[in-house]
């Protein structure tokens, strides 16, 4: 029977790990330690697609944001907009996924999959840009089921409910409560902020080898501001699963990789494009500037990376990958 090892226990690698095992594949966890996300936002989209891979994941339980505000742009008045997500502490998240999941010893794997730090052995990691960010816990004057976002002359804050009368602040950039005109508003007292960590997109240069493959964390992050981080770590594990049960069953496995680094390759240029549309009009300042040449630099990478690529030979039936042809 092949073996799978994961490196990481966080969402790409519980999927990878529910799949694999579904599919009759021995798999194996070596668990990461790292502190866990204070608040995650799972959209409506990401809990269908956490619901397609554990059948009987229920959520419903989980406080709902239903609105979003937004102030985006140099003295931009706020536009509330409808918004349909759930809230949940990463580390809530995981217990129940892990949940009743029978995994095997370790053995010699056929494949690795590396889904968390540390990296793959000479792994390269390029990044797009310079920001930071940092989370703070607050306690709210009001409504507890909207999220508010808000751009700054030096970076952006996003404020995102956890509960009854408290919330988390994201604090991207050098971003300032006291320059805040609508988010400051919202807070009534503020905690203290947690250490810094990257808020800008990062991926490997390569993705994947013989034997192994990356993703979730490992493999690429995405800025927060527009990455549905969860969306994109469930595809990933989708994608690695489907690539390593093509391979086991008999497709080349050179090219089932080929046509995994170029899918991955595909979305981090999306997320990219997606985020420049943003950061063109958060702000006119340099701070701005600067982060949007570095999407714009890591946009052109990912076109030279994928220039000399083959159409993608493969697509996804459900859990499968098989040939397009």
């Amino acid at each position: 029977m092949n073996g799978v090892v994961i490196h990481g226990d966080g969402v790409a690698a519980c999927c990878c790990a529910h799949l694999l095992k579904r599919a009759g594949l021995r798999v194996a966890v070596k668990r990461a330690d790292r502190p866990r996300l204070p608040v995650i936002m799972l959209s409506d989209a990401a809990i269908a697609l956490m619901q397609g891979v554990f059948e009987d994941l229920s959520l419903d339980h989980l406080p709902r944001m239903r609105k979003r505000v937004v102030a985006w742009g140099p003295g931009s008045a706020p536009v509330t907009l409808d918004h349909a997500a759930s809230i949940v502490s990463e580390q809530e998240l995981l217990e129940r996924l892990w949940s009743g999941l029978a995994l095997d010893e370790e053995a010699e794997p056929d494949w690795t999959i590396f889904s968390s730090r540390p990296l793959p052995p000479g792994a390269v990691e390029r990044t797009f840009g310079s920001r930071m960010a940092s989370v703070t816990s607050v306690t709210l004057k009001g409504a507890c089921d909207t999220c508010w976002i808000e751009s700054l002359e030096n970076g952006w804050l996003f404020l995102i409910p956890s509960g009854p009368g408290k919330a988390f602040l994201l604090s991207v950039g050098s971003a300032r409560l006291s320059d805040s005109r609508i988010v400051g508003e919202q807070i009534h007292e503020v905690g203290e902020a947690a250490k810094q960590f990257p808020a800008y997109p990062r991926v490997l240069s390569t993705l994947c080898g013989a034997g192994w493959l990356a993703c979730g964390t490992a493999a690429m992050a995405f800025d927060p501001l527009c990455g549905d981080g969860t969306s994109h770590a469930v595809r990933e594990a989708i994608l690695a699963a489907a690539v390593i049960q093509a391979a086991t069953n008999g497709e080349n496995p050179k090219e089932v990789l080929s046509h995994y680094e170029a899918r991955m390759l595909a979305g981090f240029g999306r997320h990219l494009a997606l985020c420049s549309q943003f950061y063109k009009t958060g702000h006119d300042t340099q701070w701005w500037k600067s982060e949007l040449r570095s999407l714009n630099e890591g946009m052109a990478w990912c076109g030279e990376q994928l220039s000399n690529r083959r159409s993608f030979q493969y697509q996804l039936n459900g859990f499968e990958l098989q040939p397009s042809r």
